[in-house]
This record gives structure tokens, C-alpha cells and sequence, in this order.
């Protein structure tokens, strides 16, 4: 199998295609172009005429037990006890702030990210549990739909007990690989029994929705090993997969582990067993959500953030807050020290009641990050709700006929979508729409 597009320049303003594996675009802008805010604003000002109606709360707990060598999160490992008192104290604060800035907000729905919620203690997730059930104003549980991501060694019958008590509706595990020598080549030091038994517990405890991430192009993974670790997963009957490419990023793990290699013999590797997992999930029933997420028809989601419209609140030093004018967070960081350096920070602030650092979005970038993010998802962009909220055509403010052309892309009166090879693409198409505003800011982004 050959990539045409590599064998054919291709470029598009001044992004030029490298790799159909560029960039994985989970947000639109990206940290990398938030700067400090200078002014600091007032929560209060920054939610100023906001539809607080149906917010999504985030809430970011950077810990974990390791750290895998794909990572690149923003989380440490080896977090005392008293760290993690003294961060859900500061969440505690952080909380109280954001009560006081939007008033009457209501929250619709709820997540736990990181870094691994589950790193902390049931006691813990308890606290962390009451805390988010007193910003949402829930009398039973959260009272809101609640997501939350684990791991094969956190997820404990103790830990899964008091999360399934509040309420939460979603699980997601990262398994990443059933197969020992996989695991091993991405520096995960995890057993795949503990999977197993981790899954097993999730489902026991009764969750209503339980996804899988698992990873593909992993040295030594054949089209065989990898089908094989989805029809392992399937033995739990998930209703949503991840199937994720594997990247190889600065400051982790895997970037100087030999054997990976940016180069064509790589991204054939993914493309294809990329290409065999969606099949066979597909010929399985499944529906294909976007490139990565998959699910079985009439079952999942629940916690699902629409970052077209909806209003996000991020609770914690590694989450993002979203209104339609500013996204806003705290610093970003991948190297352990830094990250480090940015929690002990967080712990000891006392004052949460202004935004830090952040992205000011005007209408052209707010325009620029609807159409990226839908046309990400397999549903496209819904041309009359784009054209209801900006008075505009989607293409009139990008032009998408190269992408077109390459057969990525099919336009209808009423969608404009990624073909099924164009979503094989996804992460050369997203990067390819920044703005060049944003992609300067990127560029010229200094880490900590």
C-alpha cells in the first residue's frame, strides 16, 4: 500500500501535508496558543451574557500511578496524600469562585479527567464526588450525567462502588493492548490480568456505558495482534471504543525509544490498521463516530461535550474553561518538572476569581472552531445550523475544494462531511484549518 498524498506534495496556504498523523485536534485553538491575559479578567465579567443554561463541568485531576511512554498529558506520578488533600482543598476554592462568578448556572452535565481520577483514594473521590454535587446542585448523586476515565490499576471494587453511588453514567479505561509484548513496547508497565480484572469490575459494578481506548501502530503490532486485541474487548460488550494511532511526542517516554520511526513505513502501518479496526467494527454493528470513537447504535454517550455550542466550566490547573469569546486556563506543561512546578502552584492560590491565561476568540476563529470540530465528526457540518449562527455559508469563510479534490470531503445541501477516507485523514485535515493566527502562536509557544 502506498499514500498518494506523500507521493504528491500537498499543501494548503501555508500548512504543508507531512503525514496523514500530524495531529490529533481534541480542542480548537490548542493550549500552545493561550498566553497570560493582561489584564486578568473577572470570572464574573468573562461569563458576562453567557448562556449558563446547560454548562459541561470538567473537572481535572492531574495524578497518575505512571506515567506510559505515549503520554504527554498533563499529570505527574507519585502524588503524596497530602498533595492530593491539598488539591481538592484548592478545587474546593476554585469551586466556591466560579458559584460566585456565574451565579444561577446550571450544569447539565459532568466529567472527571486527567491524569487518572481514580488515582485518588474512595475516600477521596467521595469529597470529590460532594464537591461537584454541591456545584451542580444535585440531590441524588451528581443529579447530572457523569463521565469518568480510569485505569486497569485504579480501578478498584472500592473506588468503582462510590463512583457508581453518585451517579456516574460513563467509564472509559485505558487498555491500550491485550497483547504483554505490545504493552511492553509502549513502555506501559501495566499486566494485561489486570485489565481483564479491572473491566471485569466495571462491568459488575453496572455502569451504564463503558468504553475501551486501545492503540494501533505499535512496533511489532500485525493486522492479526490488533484485531485480536478489539475482539478481546468486545468480550465486555462496550458500548464505545477509542481506537487511537499511536503518536510519538516530544518530552515522553517513546521519544527516544528506538524502533518508531516518523517516516511512510510507519503511517502505512497505522493507515492500514486503522483501516482493519474500523471495518471490522463496522461489519460488527458499530457506528463510526469520528476517526477515533466508535459505538454501538442506540447506546453510549450521555457525557458527550457539543464544543459547537455548549458553555465549559474547568475545574483544576490542567482544564480548560470555554465561553464564546475566551477560552481560559492555567499554564501548560508536559515535562514532569514543569507540570510539578504548575500543581504546587495551584495548591497554594487562594484567589480563583480571575482568568490567568487564555485565547480571545473573535468571530472569525469562532467560526473557524465550529466548522474544525464538526467537520471532525462523521455527522459533518449541519450547513443550516452554521449558516443560522454565523449568517454565513461554511464555505465562504474556508475554502475546502483541495480537500475535496483529495476525496476527503463530499458537500450535500444540508451537510458537508468527511468521506470515509477523508476520516482516515483527520489528523492531517484538522491541523491543516488552524488559522495562521494560531498556528504562529503555536509556533512560537515557550514551555515552562
Amino acid at each position: 500500500m502506498t499514500i498518494p498524498a506523500l507521493n504528491s506534495p500537498f499543501t494548503y496556504g501555508s500548512w504543508t501535508y507531512t503525514s496523514p498523523f500530524e495531529q490529533y485536534v481534541y480542542a480548537y485553538p490548542h493550549k500552545t496558543a493561550y498566553r497570560p491575559l493582561d489584564p486578568e479578567p473577572a470570572l464574573a465579567d468573562v461569563w458576562a451574557g453567557e448562556d449558563t443554561s446547560t454548562l459541561f463541568l470538567y473537572v481535572h485531576l492531574p495524578f497518575c500511578k505512571i506515567r506510559c511512554g505515549f503520554c504527554n498529558l498533563f499529570t505527574r506520578t507519585g502524588a503524596p496524600e497530602e498533595l492530593t488533600t491539598a488539591y481538592l482543598d484548592a478545587l474546593e476554592r476554585q469551586a466556591t469562585a466560579v458559584r460566585d462568578a456565574l451565579g444561577d448556572a446550571a450544569f447539565a452535565q459532568a466529567a472527571f479527567g486527567g491524569g487518572t481520577p481514580t488515582y485518588l483514594t474512595a475516600s477521596e473521590l467521595e469529597r470529590l464526588c460532594l464537591l461537584t454535587q454541591r456545584l451542580t446542585g444535585g440531590t441524588s448523586g451528581v443529579g447530572v450525567p457523569l463521565g469518568v476515565e480510569t485505569s486497569p490499576d485504579t480501578a478498584t471494587p472500592d473506588r468503582l462502588a462510590i463512583l457508581r453511588d453518585f451517579g456516574t453514567s460513563r467509564i472509559s479505561i485505558g487498555v491500550q493492548s491485550f497483547v504483554e509484548a505490545e504493552v511492553k513496547a509502549v513502555a506501559r508497565p501495566l499486566k494485561t490480568d489486570q485489565a481483564t480484572k479491572a473491566l471485569d469490575a466495571i462491568r459488575d459494578a453496572g455502569f451504564p456505558v463503558l468504553n475501551i481506548d486501545l492503540i494501533y501502530g505499535i512496533t511489532g503490532q500485525t493486522e492479526e495482534s490488533w484485531l485480536a486485541s478489539i475482539d478481546r474487548a468486545l468480550e465486555w460488550r462496550p458500548e464505545e471504543l477509542y481506537l487511537y494511532p499511536l503518536y510519538k511526542r516530544e518530552k515522553t517516554g517513546l521519544e527516544k525509544l528506538e524502533g518508531i520511526a516518523l517516516d511512510p513505513v510507519w503511517d502505512e502501518q497505522r493507515l492500514r490498521l486503522y483501516r482493519a479496526g474500523r471495518d471490522h467494527l463496522l461489519a460488527l454493528g458499530y457506528e463510526q463516530v469520528s476517526m477515533r470513537m466508535f459505538r454501538r447504535p442506540g447506546e453510549g454517550g450521555g457525557t458527550e461535550y457539543c464544543c459547537q455550542e455548549d458553555g465549559m466550566v474547568g475545574l483544576g490547573c490542567g482544564a480548560r474553561s470555554y465561553t464564546s469569546r475566551l477560552h481560559y486556563s492555567f499554564e501548560y506543561a508536559v515535562e514532569a518538572s514543569a507540570v510539578r512546578s504548575i500543581i504546587d502552584e495551584y495548591v497554594l492560590a487562594e484567589d480563583f476569581s480571575r482568568a490567568r491565561v487564555g485565547f480571545a476568540l473573535d468571530e472569525s476563529e469562532r467560526r473557524r472552531r465550529h466548522l474544525l470540530q464538526s467537520l471532525l465528526q462523521a455527522d459533518g457540518v449541519d450547513v443550516a445550523a452554521y449558516t443560522r449562527r454565523f449568517r454565513t455559508d461554511p464555505e465562504d469563510d474556508a475554502d475546502l475544494t483541495p480537500f475535496a479534490a483529495k476525496g476527503w470531503l463530499e458537500r450535500t445541501p444540508e451537510t458537508i462531511r468527511l468521506t470515509p477516507e477523508g476520516l482516515a485523514y483527520s489528523d492531517a485535515l484538522g491541523p491543516a484549518l488552524f488559522t495562521p493566527e494560531v498556528q504562529h502562536l503555536m509556533d512560537t509557544y515557550t514551555p515552562r
